[in-house]
């Protein structure tokens, strides 16, 4: 019961600690992890829906809706891949692009503060232990998003 319950405090708490820090930008946990799954493809920073749906482990409806609104913001476009007509291509906006790329250096930076408590060393054997449990439990490690 104490790893279980000390796992579920500290998830809430750094998943408030993320959320808190992605709204001191505008945005909410979803809109970065669309945003930085578009940035992680690389330049030209596009990917088509299906392969955003999968890497953001939603369904294509979902998907849909949240690229709409990203769309609205003004931080993705939608179009229409040239080579296959019937596929959609997700692509960030240059606004988007400059915004992700901001958000990204204080993220990694609020994980920094989030977790300097703990040595280098018993960070590294934390993660190996989160590691082992994840795939105990089924985990598969393609979760892109810093899973």
């Amino acid at each position: 019961m104490g790893v279980i319950g000390r796992l579920s405090r500290a998830s809430r708490l750094l998943e408030r600690a993320i959320k808190e820090e992605f709204a001191r930008h505008g945005l909410e946990s979803w809109e970065f992890d669309v945003l930085a799954t578009l940035l992680r493809s690389g330049p030209p920073h596009r990917l088509c829906a299906g392969d955003l749906s999968a890497a953001v482990m939603v369904s294509s409806a979902a998907l849909t809706n949240r690229v709409d609104r990203l769309v609205s913001k003004g931080l993705v476009d939608r179009g229409v891949d040239p080579d296959h007509r019937r596929r959609v291509l997700i692509s960030l906006t240059d606004q988007g692009l400059r915004l992700v790329n901001e958000v990204v250096e204080h993220h990694l930076a609020n994980e920094h503060r989030l977790l300097e408590d703990l040595p280098a060393a018993e960070r590294d054997q934390l993660a190996a232990l989160l590691r082992l449990l994840l795939i105990s439990l089924g985990d598969d490690g393609r979760r892109p998003s810093g899973v």
